[in-house]
């Protein structure tokens, strides 16, 4: 995900527009003066007035927000910022790490996580304070119930060479302190919901993970519903020991979504053989099969490797699409597409913004091309 824009407007880190609206009009108030006075006062006593004005106008505003705003708060809320601690973090692959927070009052956060939990796929904001940015990471599900007692959060993150965000934060110390603010609703998944088809691409493993925690977790369905994940990464490295549910249909275009995003028609070699190791799996594999073992046989992952010739394309989504059950409502069948900008372009078609909003844009890509039926997409 990008770095956001505050939803109020402007720049990251303005008030909310009730706070900046009356904060606003405190200042005219207080910077307006008689034409007349500042026409006969000496040129020096009207700049050392200006200068009073304007420190007055100052030290309002910030007294009026803080008076608003009151103390710092310890609960995650969307609207200023609170400090985690980071306890762990574990290397994923060689450029990413799994990082746990924990908030200083974990019982403060459970109705808050409880909430996002049921609703579907949702993101917090981490704040860069050097440079004043934030960009959204999506919080993998809770690896244990100690681990949702004591209220922390964990999130995979990849060491990105040009992302100020991720440098920042994989430079820190244990014990550093974090400021996160959130949660924010990526993805609605509707109560009908019955059937999800996750394409992730490389870090879009996460919000596939909490996508199928959030639809498997519910407890008062009819039926059991399942979930079908599809997740491409450029090298074995990023998903070391993952081995595929289901064998891939055979393509006749076999090439990457890289190369796809410059038109090259150029054919890829045949797949290679790589030689894998079992006993060495990836953190992310790991949280992948618990969530099979606690959910069996409602949950299948397919794995595709840029560097093994092996990519997602029609024919591979057609046939989980085919195979789904029929039965339900028509709004039971969910496609959710997650990962790098150029992944989501090509599977979907690009998100756009407008008016400081980000919006999905035209279903567009590999997807418009099957003209799927019964089934809602969505991009995150």
């Amino acid at each position: 995900m990008k770095p956001r824009i505050s939803p109020y407007g402007g720049h990251l880190f303005n008030p909310p527009p009730t706070l900046a609206g009356k904060a606003a009009g405190r200042r005219y108030v207080i910077s307006s003066s008689s034409p007349s006075s500042s026409a006969s006062s000496p040129p020096k006593q009207r700049l050392w007035l200006r200068l009073a004005v304007v420190t007055a106008t100052a030290a309002g505003i910030g007294a009026y927000i803080r008076s608003q705003r009151g103390p710092e708060s310890a609960t995650l809320n969307p609207v200023t910022f609170t400090k985690y601690r980071l306890v762990a973090r574990e290397p994923v692959s060689s450029n990413g790490s799994i990082f746990t927070l924990k908030p200083a009052h974990p019982e403060d956060n459970c109705e808050v996580y409880e909430e996002a939990w049921k609703t579907g796929v949702w993101s917090v904001m981490f704040k860069q304070p050097q440079l004043q940015i934030g960009r959204d990471y999506t919080p993998l599900p809770p690896s244990s119930p100690d681990s949702e007692e004591d209220g922390s959060l964990r999130f995979f993150i990849r060491k990105d060479p040009f992302g100020e965000v991720s440098r920042y934060l994989h430079a820190l110390d244990l014990g550093s302190s974090i400021e996160v603010r959130g949660p924010r609703i990526e993805c609605e998944i509707p109560a009908d919901t019955r059937q999800i088809l996750f394409i992730a691409g490389g870090t879009g493993i996460a919000p596939a993970l909490q996508a199928g925690y959030t639809l498997l977790h519910r407890k008062d369905l009819a039926q059991k519903p399942h979930i079908h994940i599809l997740w491409a990464n450029r090298r074995r490295d990023d998903c070391l020991g993952g081995v595929s549910d289901t064998l891939p249909t055979d393509e006749t275009q076999r090439r990457s979504w890289f190369s796809g995003l410059f038109g090259s028609s150029k054919p890829s070699p045949p797949p290679v053989d790589l030689p894998r190791i079992p006993a060495a799996t990836s953190l992310m594999v790991r949280e992948l099969e618990a969530l099979k073992a606690q959910y069996p046989g409602q949950i299948t992952v397919n794995y595709f490797i840029d560097e093994e010739n092996s990519f997602i394309g029609g024919k591979i989504i057609s046939s989980f699409t085919d195979s789904a059950p029929s039965k339900g409502s028509p709004g039971g069948k969910i496609i959710l597409v997650s990962g790098p900008e150029g992944f989501i372009s090509y599977m979907a078609g690009p998100k756009l913004w407008a008016q400081g909003m980000e919006l999905q844009g035209p279903l567009q890509g590999v997807i418009k091309a099957l003209e799927l039926k019964d089934w809602a997409v969505w991009k995150l």
